[in-house]
């Protein structure tokens, strides 16, 4: 069973930085794609960023963009979520998930929450002052 965990999440003011990491256990396949979403509370599941772990192709929401960077060491199945300038409105749950094989990313072109099948428990980030 694939397992993703998530860690790195904490109180941080606004204006300030965090770096969440997702350990993946090994999977069958080499090909995949990783995402991060969050979740506020009340809110929707949104997804911020996703990554091709073959390629590298990303996307990035436009709350995301210029303000977060996805990152990858295949060798380690782990995947990084670098945010700056982090605002309130950045506050939620953030999940990792993973969908086995690849799919087209780009500009406006997310993995999509319904695609992905393996999901972690998530770790909370609150920004606050």
């Amino acid at each position: 069973q694939a397992q993703l965990v998530e860690s790195g999440g904490g109180l941080v003011q606004p204006g300030g930085s965090l770096k969440l990491t997702c350990a993946a256990s090994r999977f069958a396949k080499d090909d995949y794609m990783t995402a991060w979403f969050r979740q506020a509370p009340g809110k929707e599941r949104e997804e911020v960023s996703c990554i091709n772990m073959q390629d590298s192709t990303q996307y990035y929401s436009a709350s995301a963009k210029d303000r977060f960077t996805i990152s990858k060491d295949h060798a380690k199945s782990t995947v990084y979520l670098e945010m700056t300038n982090l605002q309130p409105t950045d506050s939620g749950v953030y999940y990792c998930a993973v969908h086995l094989g690849s799919l087209y990313v780009g500009p406006g072109v997310p993995c999509g929450l319904w695609n992905m099948a393996h999901w972690g428990e998530g770790t909370l980030v609150t920004v606050s002052s």
